[in-house]
């Protein structure tokens, strides 16, 4: 047991260790943007986002980087999604409206939206932007910018999180918690090692060249975790990729209550540990009942030392992902009971029942 009061202490030490990493200026966009001139075609996959398509098409016309093409892909969406889109793209040339024929068999829903989207771009680069996304200033251009500096094949970000349900402070801060606390990011992009790897499906900003000579999209056709499938596959093709956290300037709200939150977070969450329920499992007892070993087998000063690396991790965690640090420290016990949710449910759902997202099955 003392054995592992001493490893509990290291791996509370190493995420303290990932979380002051994660707050290092390499973590972000750049400050600033140069005087690229590149067209970024700006990909938009839509299905029933009638509250949202209009706010990302405005945000992308205030855009300060205005090279660029918009394309939306309406996805056979049963709301008011075509109509929104279409009296804006009648309104502004620069943003264009194409439509699905129908989900072909073997597809998911948006990895064949991508791929479409992909076919109709004549970027330099291409933006792939989920419609909840809001994207202000010159979030482009320091894209643009980073990708030149260090020669990037894919930058992905994990957007600010708007939070502001008690069902949403209880369950989406655990997203980050589980990354950051894992993953010094600036890693993702100096270290050739394929299991330091991570994106999200809500900006993914390519080259284009290497977008098109891979398809990734329709590799990975079939592949729920899509964002983090990929960002590997470019690793194993020795293309640089980088990861990062997003701030005011991109921001989304991805859910709005807590039975959303379990559904979304319980697709993807196993994929934060290389697919093995048996670490995710592994990693919520460490995080949710690892104090008691140090607590009862350590010397006082040892668990203070845990206590306080415990903590402050969390703190660090809350700050880089721009997250109110009181509400992540007072809800950590209903954030833990949350996580296990997570996990149970994405057990459940991959051995008895198909996952369900926006009224189709994603198995």
């Amino acid at each position: 047991m003392i054995i592992l009061a001493y490893i509990i202490l290291a791996f509370t030490a190493m995420q303290l260790i990932a979380a002051i990493m994660n707050l290092l200026p390499g973590a972000s966009l750049p400050k600033k943007a140069d005087s690229s001139s590149e067209l970024v075609s700006v990909l938009i996959p839509a299905r029933n986002e009638e509250e949202n398509i209009g706010n990302i098409l405005q945000d992308l016309l205030s855009q300060e980087y205005q090279n660029i093409e918009i394309i939306v892909f309406d996805d056979q969406s049963e709301d008011k999604t075509f109509e929104i889109a279409k009296g804006l793209s009648d309104a502004d040339s620069r943003i264009r409206l194409v439509c699905s024929e129908g989900l072909p068999e073997g597809w998911l829903g948006k990895n064949h939206a991508c791929h479409s989207l992909s076919e109709y771009a004549k970027g330099d680069y291409l933006l792939f932007l989920d419609a909840d996304v809001r994207i202000k200033n010159n979030t482009i251009g320091k894209a643009v910018t980073l990708a030149k500096k260090h020669g990037l094949s894919l930058i992905s970000i994990f957007p600010k999180q708007v939070i502001v349900s008690y069902g949403e402070k209880i369950t989406v801060p655990n997203m980050n918690y589980i990354l950051l606390s894992l993953l010094p990011l600036i890693l993702v992009r100096k270290s050739g090692f394929t299991s330091l790897s991570a994106a999200n499906g809500q900006f993914m900003f390519f080259r284009a060249d290497v977008y098109h000579l891979l398809e990734p999209h329709r590799f990975m056709k079939g592949n729920k975790v899509e964002d983090i499938s990929i960002s590997r596959n470019l690793k194993e093709k020795n293309h640089k990729i980088a990861c990062l956290v997003g701030d005011n300037d991109l921001k989304c709200r991805m859910y709005t209550g807590f039975s959303d939150a379990v559904e979304g977070f319980s697709k993807n969450v196993i994929a934060f540990f290389g697919n093995s329920f048996l670490l995710a499992v592994i990693f919520w007892l460490v995080t949710t009942f690892g104090f008691l070993l140090p607590l009862f087998f350590l010397s006082k000063d040892m668990f203070i030392g845990y206590l306080t690396a415990y903590l402050l991790s969390r703190v660090l965690i809350s700050k880089a992902s721009h997250q109110n640090i009181i509400d992540n420290l007072g809800f950590i016990i209903p954030l833990q009971v949350s996580m296990s949710i997570f996990i149970y449910r994405a057990f459940i759902n991959k051995n008895y029942r198909k996952f369900q997202w926006k009224g189709r099955s994603i198995e």
